[in-house]
């Protein structure tokens, strides 16, 4: 998805909770830095995952692990710059296991959440609109 903001901007809208917080998740036991092990919780849903940092690049990338730890799959975040001070920002998520519908079920989920997250984060960013998009997603 491409951001109108510069890829520190969008990069530091990911590491900082204090911004995710406004269109990812509800709660983060800290900032996304390398070797970080984290808690993030989506109060609405009362659910909560953990998260390693496996790496970060400022204003590049960052790399985690989460889920569950026997079968954790990995998430990349890229940060790159595009034209007239925008950024190209790319969520891959890498490492799923199990049976071809689960997988594809897991697969379907992840696309649809990061969809989500990248569209509230623009909006955020561009227009500081907080939709509420991600807490909105599955209303009980």
């Amino acid at each position: 998805m491409i951001v109108r903001k510069s890829a520190e901007e969008a990069f530091r809208a990911f590491a900082d909770p204090t911004v995710t917080s406004r269109f990812w998740y509800s709660k983060s036991s800290g900032p996304m830095v390398a070797g970080a092990e984290l808690r993030w919780e989506w109060e609405t849903y009362g659910a909560s995952v953990d998260v390693r940092v496996k790496e970060v690049q400022e204003g590049r990338l960052i790399r985690f692990e989460w889920g569950n730890y026997e079968q954790p799959t990995t998430v990349e975040l890229r940060f790159t710059p595009h034209a007239a001070g925008a950024t190209f920002v790319e969520a891959t998520e890498t490492g799923f296991q199990g049976s071809g519908d689960a997988v594809v079920r897991w697969v379907n989920d992840t696309v649809g959440g990061f969809t989500t997250a990248l569209c509230a984060m623009k909006a955020l960013l561009e227009h500081g609109i907080e939709l509420n998009a991600v807490s909105d997603h599955h209303p009980a």
